[in-house]
């Protein structure tokens, strides 16, 4: 059997492997059970999926940023910020998810297209939104490191060249919204040391003083309205 790893190390891009193969009938001349499990082998792949090639990997960021800013590390718990992450990229991700369900789930379950052509559809919807949201100085950087020339359309960048890409800047720009989130609290902290040190009060914790009024700023502003609406408008730009 073909190993993809080999296939990237080659230069040949995987999407482009499997589109060849479905070409041949090599996945439609095998035996249901071993289709079966080549379709549960690849949902053990969702997960990177998931974090990789959508909006998952910059929200979650982003919301873990404002639960650090705020100097609390359990609220709110991990399960929270997750689940909410989850269902922010799947707001985000609505256009593209619409667009898949249309022209890639829709007619493989009615029998108008094959898996490996679902599969390619999907990839070509994917490929749009990382696209999209890729910097360029980005993209030009993976191309030089795995030397990949005549690439004149998107639709020529590899998936090895265009998903490390698109995390580099997902990762980017996060870390941007991050900083933006942390400029009010670390205000706070400032006032709340120097009126402590103002006071004679050096043994005292900061935090335990600025907690509170990080709090009631947060509440004040409907502080998880703003960042929900920043973090969904960021991807529309």
């Amino acid at each position: 059997m073909f190993d993809t790893s080999q296939a990237v190390s080659a230069g040949i891009d995987p999407f482009e492997m499997a589109q060849k193969a479905g070409e041949m009938g090599t996945f439609d001349g095998l035996a249901p059970p071993i289709q079966v499990a080549l379709f549960l082998g690849a949902m053990a792949l969702l997960t990177a999926a998931v974090v990789s090639m959508t909006a998952f990997t910059r929200i979650v960021i982003v919301l873990s940023f404002t639960r650090r800013a705020l100097s609390v590390q359990e609220i709110p718990p991990n399960p929270v910020i997750i689940g909410l992450s989850l269902f922010l990229t799947l707001f985000v991700m609505g256009p593209t998810l619409d667009q898949i369900d249309s022209k890639a789930i829709r007619p493989w379950m009615d029998g108008d297209a094959t898996g490996v052509q679902a599969a390619q559809y999907s990839w070509t919807e994917l490929r749009e939104f990382m696209m999209h949201h890729t910097r360029k100085s980005d993209l030009r950087l993976f191309l030089d490191l795995g030397k990949v020339e005549n690439v004149s359309t998107p639709a020529d960048v590899p998936a090895r060249v265009l998903i490390p890409s698109f995390v580099v800047s997902e990762l980017k720009t996060a870390f941007i919204m991050g900083f933006c989130i942390y400029i009010p609290f670390l205000l706070v902290d400032l006032v709340v040391s120097t009126v402590l040190m103002s006071l004679g009060m050096m043994m005292m914790p900061p935090v335990v003083i600025s907690t509170p009024f990080k709090f009631l700023l947060f509440v004040l502003v409907d502080g998880w309205h703003m960042i929900a609406q920043a973090v969904s408008l960021s991807f529309t730009g």
